[in-house]
């Protein structure tokens, strides 16, 4: 009787501590919502836009209270949507209140193509006469690739910046998968399409490496060339400083590099920022951050009376994943909702995405193919837009892409584990009754027998066929044109448009003047699609479908992803249009 009274009381004290705390969280989600209540943001006359860029930079931001109230407790940066970054760089460009920005970029988390995105804004924001500048005690290769778009670039003395060259690496398996007694089963089109190759290989093929290389070099020289136009230095004289790893040089070398202006303290940075904008140094530094600014609205301008619409539709993530992403039904949706709407004169397609299944790609490209025939339809390349991804974007009018955007990749392949070598070693063994040859097809605890293999390889192929048809029929050419440039093989914006994969080099903003020209409008509005959650469905959003990956992502960071790919495997459609799992370039 004492042990149940023993355990009672525990699990009594349990239930109660446990509601304690939701109880805390409950407060605490109430005390963001009524912060992050509308309220006027007062701009003061000879104010600086604030640009903090420490934390995950993603195609769009959502209006998420968890996820604010999981930064808190956890002390990690909020993700903050590049929408909001270039809304709000755009705005200060015209408001008189603003006289210049100050940014904090070393840290920067976020593609190539999304940091090239901001940094065009800060160039177009310094037309305005305003000034641009950066303090980092930490500068990123890509934090300061945004940094040396502006007017000074400033370093803690003791800090450093990382300027050395662009690399890729990739993670491979098959030993493990050896050691567990998994064999991998492979079906693919493509000599480059080296998605399947970490799971088959210990190291990167011949073809992997080629394309890595191509479009390494290719993005490399891009940014040799920015920081060399906007630093006033030589192509090789920057490339030189690489070599010499800017990281460790002495103080003195790196001032004679001209990667950085000046060696100042942040106090020193605020003193000089008070003196740029008239405030006197006893008093503060009228700053106003990103996140209140999203909120302003310039005096005197008008908000949503145009009757004409552009709508950015924003697909972001793999392909009817199992870790959120885009969901090919949800999306296809949106596309044929904004098609019907007849107060939206043209689209905007905004794509980050590696790709996915196959069969989710085709029923995307069905609706953007039916859009283009009702309205102007412009895809807009974020960092990826590579096998589904391109397979998606192909079918539109016009194609935008940066330089540093990873693209193409035309390819497909199956991936399927046999199990049976892990099964035998933990003592398994399994048996079977089946009315038919193929009734057990896929069984994972069994190697494919030869005719269960060319029947997978007839269809991956034939699904080749059907996907360079596509990409044909969407950019005006040959099938065998694309195959030349397809085999899976993944090019940079900048490849990509010399083999005619896309149209123009330019962001998003590039992409909506080209379609309001194409639909002859000069005033629109622009509509963001799809609709933002509301803070309570947003809520209960993250506690069901994300919440394991953002819990993953806060215990794990980079490696989780590691794990979501492995763990997609086991859910994903057979058939697959997507690009090397994870390329990842620093």
């Amino acid at each position: 009787m004492s042990k149940f009274f023993k355990y009672f009381l525990a699990v009594v004290l349990g239930s109660m501590v446990s509601a304690f705390f939701f109880l805390i969280g409950i407060v605490m989600f109430i005390s963001i919502l009524a912060s992050s209540a509308s309220k006027d943001v007062k701009v003061d006359k000879n104010s600086i836009l604030v640009l903090e860029l420490s934390g995950p930079i993603v195609e769009r931001a959502t209006s998420d209270p968890l996820q604010s109230l999981v930064s808190e407790l956890s002390g990690q940066p909020s993700t903050t949507g590049l929408n909001q970054i270039l809304a709000s760089i755009k705005k200060a460009k015209i408001d008189d209140r603003i006289m210049g920005i100050y940014m904090e970029p070393g840290l920067a988390m976020g593609g190539w193509a999304t940091i090239e995105e901001i940094r065009n804004a800060l160039i177009d924001f310094r037309e305005s006469g305003k000034f641009v500048h950066s303090f980092g005690s930490v500068y990123t290769q890509k934090g300061y690739y945004l940094a040396s778009a502006g007017d000074k670039v400033y370093l803690n003395p003791a800090g450093m910046l990382d300027f050395q060259g662009l690399s890729s690496t990739y993670t491979f398996y098959k030993g493990t998968l050896e050691k567990l007694g998994v064999e991998m089963q492979v079906f693919k089109h493509g000599e480059f399409k080296s998605a399947v190759e970490p799971f088959i290989l210990y190291k990167m093929s011949d073809a992997a490496r080629l394309q890595t290389e191509t479009f390494l070099n290719s993005m490399w020289q891009h940014v040799l060339n920015q920081v060399a136009e906007s630093r006033n230095i030589s192509v090789e004289a920057l490339n030189q400083t690489a070599e010499n790893l800017p990281a460790f040089m002495a103080d003195s070398a790196l001032l004679a590099s001209g990667l950085i202006d000046s060696f100042k303290y942040k106090d020193e940075v605020i003193e000089e920022l008070k003196s740029l904008t008239g405030i006197e140094s006893k008093k503060d530094l009228n700053g106003v951050t990103l996140a209140k600014y999203d909120q302003v609205y310039l005096p005197g301008k008008k908000k949503g009376l145009e009757k004409n619409k552009i709508a950015v539709i924003y697909a972001q993530g793999e392909i009817d994943g199992s870790s959120g992403g885009i969901k090919s039904g949800e999306l296809s949706r949106t596309i044929r909702q904004a098609r019907r709407d007849s107060s939206i004169k043209a689209i905007v397609f905004r794509i980050n995405s590696p790709g996915g299944s196959g069969l989710g790609s085709e029923i995307i490209w069905r609706e953007v193919k039916l859009a283009r025939e009702t309205k102007p339809f412009v895809v807009s390349m974020g960092d990826l837009a590579a096998s589904g991804g391109y397979y998606i974007a192909c079918a539109a009018d016009t194609i935008l892409a940066h330089p540093t955007t990873l693209t193409g990749s035309i390819g497909v392949f199956g991936l399927i584990p046999n199990t049976q070598g892990l099964l035998k070693k933990i003592g398994i063994t399994t048996d079977r009754v089946k009315t038919n040859t193929f009734a057990d097809m896929p069984a994972l605890d069994r190697a494919f027998t030869a005719d269960e293999k060319r029947i997978l390889q007839a269809y991956i192929e034939r699904f080749y066929t059907f996907f360079l048809q596509r990409c044909a029929d969407g950019r005006n050419t040959t099938v065998e044109a694309i195959d030349e440039v397809g085999e899976g093989r993944v090019w940079s914006g900048e490849n990509a448009l010399g083999l005619s994969l896309v149209d123009k080099l330019g962001g998003i903003d590039d992409a909506i003047k080209i379609a309001a020209n194409m639909a002859n409008i000069e005033s629109y509005r622009i509509v963001e699609l799809p609709e933002m959650l509301t803070p309570i469905e947003q809520v209960m959003k993250s506690l069901s479908g994300d919440a394991s990956a953002r819990i993953g992502n806060i215990l794990f960071g980079e490696e989780f992803r590691i794990f979501q790919t492995i763990r997609d495997l086991q859910t994903a459609y057979p058939v697959q249009a997507r690009m090397p799992f994870e390329i990842s370039v620093n």
